[in-house]
């Protein structure tokens, strides 16, 4: 059965002095903080006098999220299988296999931000509803930087298809213009709806120049004045010369191809064919990389770089990588025009267009609220040999560095911890030593859990962990009486002293309810028996009760007269071992030989000879010696007459062989 997500619990610790406040402390290695504070004043609690509030903040939250368990869950599969390429796999191939995890990668934020999104729309809570939407928009810019990583470190783009690339980037990623499109083509007249030259507007600044003239000509249809003036300008959109991915023209053909066609656009300006018309002139404007026509565009454009892409394809078309930088930065401070500062995001994609990846992964450390994205993004580029020269003062390099603090935080899960396991795994330097300290804190509420962490610690040779987990379960297993479970676990720790202190109990058990319990493990204790003298005897002795039952009186007599004078059987135990023979003594046929018999005897002289004197005896105690002195009298009796039977044998014997 799955154990369901759940908020930790806060626990209240009296007794401490509520008077001194902000106390901090660790709670390692479990991601927690815990803070005393006074500031509770919502909520109303009966509770101890003099008791502090204590809040328990965790570092790792979005390990309770059910979404984000299911991006965790799923993208630790590409995780295993990216570390499984084969290192043969070389240029193109290998090329092509690390950009295929990358969108792999990018389809499972994908899918958890659509869900996220619809959960949003359907939240009852209006602030459920905001929370909700704010991790949408987390997600959305954790996959707007990932792509943008995919195009410039993994796919690493050359001059034109770069351009290509920035542009369905652009186009996944500002979206709203599918709705718009929707909205007006769903009108009864589109090119009299009121968002007719938005529409228009934005087609062009995406460089979906083909729907632009579909547009157009509507326009054309509605309106014959300006049919003339749609025409060429949706001729100018259809000539655009563009490098599409399986043109064989050289960057050189394009750009004197894409010159002639600019210099044709500035012409009809110049000419002020469009000047009828104020939006077909400012769509002519955008097509020839007017700055100033594109950023009258700011409402449409939304942010600087899809203002960015727009000013390179009209502008320039064949941009080289290693410019990237510069028109990045220029297009930054052309759209925020000195009204504001750069957000987070803006940062760390403008420290990609630099192609500083370290920059990349430490503005992405700081800005998101979780591990994850840092950990199988720098993974992912150190696959693609980019982070190689970078190694960190303390012995790691970045990659082991993330994935450690990432995989630490899943141990804070009660179930995500599994995952954990295998990031550890795939960490050469610190991963044996982090795996042992975390999941020696796995608390094992259940046997099942138990199985699964000590079947892990089996697969890795972790012996320490393995006998201190098996004597975990041992003790809680003694605790609730389950013997055989105690005994089965230390066995598997290989603990002599716990296998005694078990096989103790179950010799104290026998005692009281004379017979045992757990026979199966019992008679099934093959070498393991060896463990200890103590479950060496408990075997032997069980050995004992199954030859008596089977009636091998003889082999049985044996036996039993073995353990005691082998010293292996506990003194205390002897009595009961003496009782056990009683039996045997009044058998028909002599089962003990005289010489046996004799060390019977000598046994029971011992055992009551070094017997300690008490003080004043209480009822009870001379109850119980009563029945010891009658057992004594008993067995000596039995021994007798079983020596004087065993001499006529023997001697009879001996006569009939003379």
């Amino acid at each position: 059965m799955e154990e369901l997500d759940g908020e930790p619990t806060v626990t209240l610790i009296p007794g401490m002095n509520s008077k001194k406040k902000q106390m901090c402390f660790d709670w390692g290695p479990g991601e927690m903080l815990v803070c005393e504070t006074s500031f509770n004043k919502k909520v109303k609690s009966e509770m101890v006098p003099g008791c502090p509030f204590i809040h328990i903040i965790r570092k790792d939250v979005d390990v309770y999220s059910q979404i984000f368990r299911k991006l965790f869950n799923e993208s630790h599969g590409i995780f295993v299988g990216l570390q499984r390429i084969e290192e043969e796999l070389t240029g193109k191939s290998r090329k092509a296999q690390l950009v295929r995890v990358s969108k792999n990668y990018r389809s499972v934020i994908r899918a958890c931000m659509e869900e996220m999104h619809q959960i949003a729309i359907a939240a009852k809570d209006p602030a459920s509803g905001r929370q909700f939407s704010i991790q949408v928009s987390i997600l959305s810019a954790m996959e707007l930087i990932w792509n943008l990583c995919e195009i410039l470190f993994i796919e690493v783009a050359p001059a034109g298809p770069l351009l290509l690339h920035l542009l369905d980037w652009v186009r996944l990623h500002v979206c709203e213009v599918d709705s718009l499109s929707a909205d007006v083509l769903g009108s009864e007249n589109p090119s009299k709806h009121e968002s007719f030259w938005n529409l228009v507007t934005v087609l062009v600044l995406q460089g979906r120049l083909d729907e632009a003239r579909q547009m157009l000509s509507k326009e054309a249809d509605a309106s014959p004045t300006s049919a003339g003036m749609c025409r060429i300008l949706g001729d100018l959109m259809r000539t655009m010369p563009v490098l599409s991915p399986g043109n064989t023209q050289t960057l050189t053909e394009l750009e004197l191809k894409w010159q002639h066609w600019h210099e044709e656009c500035e012409r009809h300006l110049q000419d002020s064919t469009f000047a009828s018309s104020p939006h077909l002139e400012s769509l002519c404007k955008i097509m020839v990389g007017d700055e100033a026509a594109l950023l009258e565009q700011k409402d449409l454009l939304s942010n600087w770089y899809h203002f960015l892409v727009t000013r390179l394809l009209y502008s320039h078309p064949t941009v080289k990588p290693i410019d990237l930088h510069f028109y990045a930065q220029s297009s930054l401070d052309l759209f925020l025009g000195g009204e504001s500062s750069p957000e987070p995001l803006d940062n760390i994609l403008m420290a990609a267009f630099e192609f500083d990846i370290h920059q990349v992964i430490k503005e992405c450390s700081i800005a998101l609220s979780n591990w994850w994205f840092v950990a199988h993004l720098t993974d992912l580029l150190d696959h693609c040999k980019l982070l190689q020269s970078h190694n960190l003062y303390f012995g790691s390099n970045m990659r082991e560095f993330l994935l450690l603090e990432y995989a630490s935080g899943l141990f804070a899960h009660h179930s995500l911890w599994q995952l954990g396991v295998d990031y550890f795994d795939y960490c050469p330097e610190l991963g044996r030593v982090s795996l042992e300290l975390h999941i020696e804190r796995i608390p094992l509420t259940t046997e099942q859990k138990a199985l699964k962490v000590l079947r892990i610690c089996e697969q890795r040779q972790m012996t320490e962990q393995v006998r201190s987990i098996c004597k975990i379960l041992a003790m809680k297993a003694i605790r609730n009486n389950r013997l055989g479970s105690a005994l089965s676990w230390s066995i598997r720790a290989k603990d002599a002293a716990f296998a005694t202190l078990v096989s103790d109990r179950f010799l104290r058990d026998y005692s009281e309810r004379g017979c045992f319990s757990d026979l199966d493990l019992i008679d099934n204790l093959g070498p393991a028996m060896m463990l200890s003298d103590r479950l060496t005897f408990l075997g032997k002795y069980r050995e004992f009760h199954r030859l008596y039952g089977e009636k091998r009186f003889v082999d049985g007599a044996s036996l039993l007269l073995s353990l005691m004078t082998s010293q292996i059987a506990p003194r205390s135990f002897w009595m009961t071992l003496l009782t056990d023979a009683l039996p045997l003594l009044e058998q028909k046929q002599v089962i003990f030989s005289a010489e046996q018999t004799y060390e019977l005897m000598r046994c029971l002289e011992d055992l009551t000879s070094g017997r300690p004197v008490h003080g004043e005896p209480d009822a009870q105690q001379l109850q119980d010696d009563d029945i010891e002195t009658t057992k004594v009298e008993m067995l000596r009796l039995a021994l007798a007459r079983n020596l004087a039977r065993a001499i006529i044998k023997e001697g009879s014997l001996k006569g009939s062989r003379g």
